[in-house]
C-alpha cells in the first residue's frame, strides 16, 4: 500500500486538472461526438441499438481514460508486464472458452460487454515492449539476446491470435511490436533482413491462410471477379465514397447506406457513410483532426522525462496512425479486407476501450511529464 501511494503522491490533485492536456480532451471529444452522429445515421437516423450502445461506451470509457490519466506514469511502468500477461491469460482463455461468431472465436463475454482481448494486447504490448527497451541499455539493444526476447514478446499474443483466427489483428499487433523495436534503436538493417525474409516465405504462407483470407486477398486484386460476393463489399463502398463528391450528400441523406447498399457500415467501414454524408471536406477534416491527435501524442510524448514515456506515446501515436492508413486503405480497395476498425469512429467495444486506456496513459504521461523513472 505504501508503494501504490508512492507511486501517486507526487502532486496534488488540483494540479494534475491543470496539466491534462486540453487540446487532446477537445480532439477526443470532438471525434466522439462525430462518432455518435455518424453511428445514429447508421440507425436510420433514429436512437437505436447501435447509436445507443455507442454513445454509452463513448461516455463510460471517456471517464475511464480520464481516472486513468490521474495515475502516475510510474504505474504503468510498474504493471506493464502484470497487464501483458494478464492480456495472454485472456487470450489463453478465449482459445479454449471463447465466443464463436462466423468461424472466429475472438470473444469472451462479461455480461456488461463482449471483450476482444486482442484489441487490448494492442496497447498491451506497446506498453510491454515500453518497459523493455526503457530498461535495456543502449550498447545491448541490436544484440541477439535482447532482439530474441522482444520478438517473442510480439511474437507469443501474435500466434494465440492467428489461430482465432484473426490475421488482421495479429498483423496491427506485430506492427504496433516493431514500431517499438525500431524506436528502441533496433538498426534498420535487421527490419530489412526480416522484410526480405518475409517476401521469400509469402508463398508458403499464402499456402498456410484459411479459405476465406484467400478470397480476401484474391477479391483485393480483382473484386469484380465476384461483385455480388466477396467483391460486393469493396466495390459498394467505393461507390459510395465517389457519391459524396466535394461537400457530401448531407447528414442522413447517404443513400448508398440507407438502401442497405452498405453490409457492415457501423463497424470497419464507417468511413465510407462518413464520406458519401459530409463528401472529401468532410473526409479532409476527419482526417485533420486526427491528424492533430496524432500530434498532439507525439508532443506530449517528446517533453516526458522518462524515456518508457516517451518510448509508449511514441508508439501508441504510430499505432493509431497505423489504424487508421489500414482501415482508410481498406474501405478504398487498396488494401485487402483486415478488419481493422477506424478509431473511436468504428462500433466497438474492445476496439474503443483499448483506444481510450492508450489514450488515458498518453494523459497520464502528460499530467506527470516531469516524472522521471529509473
Amino acid at each position: 500500500m505504501y508503494h501504490y501511494r508512492r507511486l501517486n503522491s507526487d502532486i496534488s490533485f488540483f494540479q494534475k486538472i491543470k496539466n491534462l492536456d486540453y487540446i487532446l480532451i477537445i480532439c477526443i471529444l470532438t471525434l466522439s461526438t462525430l462518432s455518435f452522429f455518424i453511428m445514429y445515421s447508421t440507425d436510420g437516423g433514429e436512437l437505436l441499438y447501435h447509436s445507443k450502445s455507442h454513445l454509452t461506451k463513448l461516455v463510460v470509457f471517456f471517464i475511464l481514460m480520464i481516472v486513468i490519466s490521474f495515475f502516475n506514469i510510474k504505474f504503468w511502468h510498474y504493471c506493464s508486464y502484470f497487464l501483458y500477461g494478464v492480456i495472454i491469460l485472456l487470450l489463453v482463455w478465449v482459445s479454449v472458452y471463447g465466443l464463436k461468431a462466423s468461424g472466429s472465436q475472438r470473444w469472451i463475454d462479461l455480461y456488461f460487454l463482449v471483450l476482444q482481448p486482442s484489441e487490448l494486447m494492442k496497447i498491451g504490448i506497446i506498453l510491454c515492449l515500453a518497459k523493455y527497451y526503457h530498461r535495456v541499455s543502449i550498447d545491448k539493444v541490436n544484440s541477439f539476446l535482447s532482439i530474441s526476447i522482444a520478438l517473442s514478446i510480439i511474437l507469443i499474443p501474435a500466434i494465440f491470435v492467428i489461430s482465432q483466427p484473426d490475421l488482421g489483428t495479429s498483423i496491427l499487433i506485430v506492427t504496433s511490436g516493431l514500431i517499438i523495436l525500431w524506436l528502441g534503436g533496433v538498426k534498420i538493417k535487421y527490419f530489412f533482413i526480416s522484410f526480405i525474409t518475409f517476401l521469400i516465405s509469402l508463398p508458403f504462407i499464402i499456402t498456410s491462410l484459411e479459405p476465406y483470407q484467400k478470397l480476401r486477398i484474391l477479391t483485393f486484386l480483382n473484386p469484380d471477379r465476384d461483385p455480388l460476393g466477396a467483391g460486393y463489399q469493396i466495390i459498394q463502398s467505393k461507390i459510395a465514397i465517389g457519391s459524396g463528391g466535394f461537400s457530401g450528400k448531407g447528414f442522413l441523406q447517404g443513400t448508398q447506406s440507407y438502401l442497405d447498399f452498405l453490409p457492415e457500415k457501423h463497424t470497419d467501414f464507417i468511413f465510407t457513410l462518413f464520406s458519401e454524408e459530409f463528401g472529401f471536406v468532410g473526409s479532409v477534416g476527419l482526417l485533420l483532426l486526427y491528424t492533430i491527435i496524432i500530434l498532439r501524442i507525439i508532443q506530449i510524448g517528446s517533453i516526458s522525462r522518462s524515456s518508457f514515456a516517451r518510448l509508449f506515446c511514441f508508439g501508441f501515436a504510430f499505432a493509431i496512425f497505423i489504424y487508421i492508413t489500414v482501415n482508410l486503405s481498406m474501405v478504398l480497395g487498396l488494401l485487402p479486407i483486415v478488419g481493422s476498425p477506424l478509431p473511436i469512429m468504428s462500433y466497438g467495444g474492445s476496439s474503443m476501450l483499448a483506444t481510450m486506456i492508450g489514450f488515458g496513459i498518453v494523459m497520464s504521461a502528460k499530467v506527470h511529464n516531469q516524472q522521471t523513472i529509473a
